[in-house]
C-alpha cells in the first residue's frame, strides 16, 4: 500500500528522503543507544551512501541525527561545524560491508558515557529506516514506536520476567523479537511499544540480574 508519505516525502531539509532524512534518524536511533551525549563516532558508509552521500550531505545528516537534531532542523546544514564545536570527534569511511544489505546502509560505531554501541542501518525510502544490527546481533527496528532495548544472559523466564514488569506498568507491547548467538550466552531483546516505558518499568527490568544493559529510545521522528 502506498501512503501520502511515499509520494511527497517527509518534511525535512534536503536534497533527498533516504540519503538526508533516513540517514539523520539512523544517526538519532545510534543517539539513544549510548548513554549520554556522544563523545565520538566511526561512521562506514555502504552502497549508494558511499558512492553519492557526499554530494547528498549523509554526512551532515548522520552527523546531526548524533547530536540529536531531526529530519527538518536546518542546522543539519551546519552539523559538521557543529559536532567539532560539542566535543563530538566524527570520522568517515566508505566500506563494503558484509552480508545482503540495503544499498543505503551505515554502521556507525559510537561511544559516550564510557559505552560503546556498534549500530547498523538502511534508509530504505521515503525517509524510513530499517536499523539491522546492534553490537554485532541482528535486529529489525523501524523505530516507528518507542523501543525498548536490552542485553540479557539467555536463562529461562527472562521475557516473562521483563513481560510482567511492564505489564505490571501498563506498558504493552507492539512487537518483540530476541536474538541470540548461542543458547545460553547474551541475547538482544527488542521490544517495540505502543508508549515510551514507564521509569518504574524501566527500574524493574534493570535490577533483573540477567539483564546487563537496557535503553529506552523514543520514536525517532
Amino acid at each position: 500500500m502506498v501512503s501520502i508519505l511515499d509520494i511527497i516525502g517527509p518534511v525535512m531539509v534536503g536534497p533527498s528522503s533516504s540519503h538526508t532524512a533516513g540517514a539523520c534518524r539512523i544517526g538519532r536511533f545510534a543517539r539513544s543507544l549510548v548513554a549520554g551525549e556522544p563523545e565520538s563516532a566511526r561512521i562506514e558508509l555502504h552502497g549508494s551512501f558511499a558512492r553519492t552521500g557526499a554530494g547528498h550531505g549523509t554526512d551532515r545528516a548522520i552527523a546531526g541525527g548524533l547530536l540529536g537534531f531531526a529530519p527538518d532542523d536546518e542546522r543539519l546544514r551546519e552539523s559538521l561545524v557543529l559536532a567539532e564545536r560539542a566535543g563530538l570527534t566524527l570520522s568517515f569511511a566508505n566500506a563494503k560491508l558484509r552480508g545482503n544489505h540495503h544499498p543505503n546502509t551505515a554502521r556507525l560505531t559510537v561511544r559516550g558515557g564510557g559505552h560503546q554501541v556498534v549500530v547498523t542501518g538502511s534508509s530504505v525510502g521515503a525517509g524510513r529506516i530499517l536499523i539491522t544490527g546492534i553490537d554485532g546481533f541482528p535486529v529489525e527496528v523501524t523505530g516507528a514506536f518507542p523501543t525498548l532495548v536490552f542485553i540479557a544472559q539467555d536463562v529461562p523466564g527472562i521475557i516473562a520476567a521483563v513481560s510482567s514488569s511492564l505489564a505490571r506498568q501498563g506498558d504493552n507491547i507492539a512487537t518483540m523479537k530476541v536474538s541470540r548467538h548461542h543458547k545460553g550466552g547474551e541475547a538482544i531483546h527488542v521490544y517495540e511499544l505502543d508508549q515510551p516505558a514507564s521509569p518504574q518499568a524501566m527500574e524493574a527490568i534493570r535490577a533483573i540480574p540477567a539483564v546487563s544493559m537496557i535503553r529506552s529510545i523514543p520514536r525517532v521522528s
